[in-house]
């Protein structure tokens, strides 16, 4: 049976289109981490929508598990083929085209393999801005942006992707094909089918294209780096930015020192961008279309932070180059930790406003567990978002680390329940959070949640395993 469903694909995309040498398919086996689980039974890489459907539609009638894949950078093991080599992997790295851009209507419609960077390039051309910015722009897909509900560095001007998007056409798991490719910016009728699929990591189908909404391009924008003495006067400042810059705030990252050793570490060309050191750093930007003195604005936030002592220095850059190097530390910090080897990576929110009590009582915990351990927590501020991650103490042996990791996570989840907190702001459930999602459902929201994976996928072929366990 498997031989003549490898030979129908093979009929249906050529040889070109599906993959089956264990070498051929090794790339598409790790995520981002180096994660990996084992391998597919085969790597299916159509190149339009009809294919995507008609490759579904084959693994429905054979009864064959699918991974949808993206762009490999997820970090909860949810786009990885299962170990038992049963499940074909659906790669949409061929559908990278961009259909339509109406810069008057600012909207974007673009095949779901599209690369975000291309995206962002391809909306520039016409003076207009797709806003979403990830670390992974170079390589993730707008599918996997899309089925993953990304967040990244300006959810707090823009939103997520779920306030990005207007319209989807997405691939169901017996291959028939919804059309929902409106471009419309108000669109009231009923039941709102797309929302469902935004953050369901290709539990309930493959998102092929998708329509974006742009914004106006910027003209200009002021980056900084700021010193700080603790998490609550980053707070502070934050709630002082946020009314002075209003949405001109497009980004407001909380970096600890260790993050900006760990970026001079990574990249050797980056220089303490102080001549003291401090123990918070704040990495902001705004950003604005129109005759706004940016400089000023930003000159001014920064002398009424210095007069309440909530900033002790500051790098203003004065240049594109300048900026650039600026945000050259908060995407090397993560290289950094990698080269640390294995961490726990958490992904979590909690109040903007309980942040400072948050990390400051989660870090008595882990510290209270694991005395040797290193912890860095930095993230989004202006969304609550955190990524309170923990190197385990290096005299511990490679063999003792997972499960040590583990019960510093659960510790962790512990006091993030007492702040009514999430255990996944951005990267998703996958296979990696699905134990402490379920065990934080209630009843009813476990019934309701199956329900919807049921109705839409009710042979459970679709991205098994992630998010709710096979049944």
């Amino acid at each position: 049976m498997t031989t003549t469903f490898l030979d129908e694909l093979t009929a249906l995309l050529g040889e070109r289109g599906l993959l089956r040498d264990p070498d051929a398919m090794a790339r598409y086996v790790s995520d981002w981490a180096g994660d990996r689980l084992g391998m597919p039974l085969a790597v299916a890489r159509p190149a339009t929508t009809a294919e995507v459907a008609e490759v579904v539609r084959c693994c429905h009638q054979h009864g064959v598990g699918m991974t949808p894949q993206g762009g490999h950078s997820g970090l909860v093991a949810g786009a990885l083929p299962a170990a038992d080599g049963q499940e074909l992997v659906i790669s949409l790295e061929r559908l990278d085209r961009v259909r339509d851009i109406d810069p008057v209507n600012f909207t974007m419609t673009v095949d779901a393999g599209c690369i975000l960077e291309n995206v962002k390039q391809a909306a520039a051309e016409h003076d207009c801005d797709f806003p979403l910015s990830l670390g992974a722009q170079g390589s993730c897909q707008i599918g996997g942006n899309i089925a993953t509900n990304a967040g990244g560095l300006n959810v707090l001007r823009y939103g997520m992707m779920r306030e990005l998007v207007l319209g989807l056409e997405v691939v169901l798991p017996d291959g028939r094909v919804w059309e929902g490719l409106d471009a419309l910016h108000k669109d009231n009728r009923g039941y709102d089918l797309q929302q469902l699929f935004l953050g369901s990591e290709g539990t309930l189908g493959i998102v092929t294209g998708a329509v974006l909404k742009l914004s106006p391009r910027p003209t200009q924008s002021r980056t900084a780096l700021l010193g700080l003495p603790s998490v609550q006067a980053v707070i502070d400042l934050y709630g002082q930015a946020r009314r002075d810059c209003c949405d001109l705030l497009t980004a407001f990252e909380l970096i600890p020192r260790r993050c900006i050793e760990l970026a001079m570490e990574a990249t050797p060309e980056l220089r303490d961008p102080m001549d003291d050191s401090y123990p918070w750093y704040v990495l902001m930007e705004v950003a604005a279309t129109g005759p706004i003195d940016l400089g000023e604005l930003l000159e001014q936030l920064l002398e009424s932070g210095m007069e309440r002592e909530l900033v002790l220095d500051g790098a203003l850059a004065s240049s594109d180059t300048q900026s650039a190097q600026l945000w050259q530390f908060r995407e090397s910090m993560l290289e950094g930790q990698r080269r640390r080897g294995e961490h726990l990576r958490t992904d979590i929110s909690v109040p903007i406003s309980a942040i400072a009590d948050f990390v400051s009582q989660a870090s008595d915990v882990v510290m209270a567990a694991s005395p040797q351990c290193e912890i860095i927590a930095y993230g989004h501020i202006g969304d609550g978002n955190l990524h309170f991650n923990i190197l385990p103490p290096t005299t511990l042996a490679d063999a003792d680390k997972k499960a040590h990791l583990h019960e510093l996570e659960e510790r962790l989840f512990e006091v993030l329940d007492r702040f009514k907190g999430s255990i996944s702001a951005e990267h998703g459930i996958g296979r990696t959070k699905q134990a402490p999602y379920l065990a934080r459902l209630s009843p009813l929201e476990r019934e309701l949640v199956a329900g919807i994976k049921t109705l839409f996928d009710p042979k459970g072929l679709m991205n098994a395993g992630r998010i709710l366990p096979t049944e």
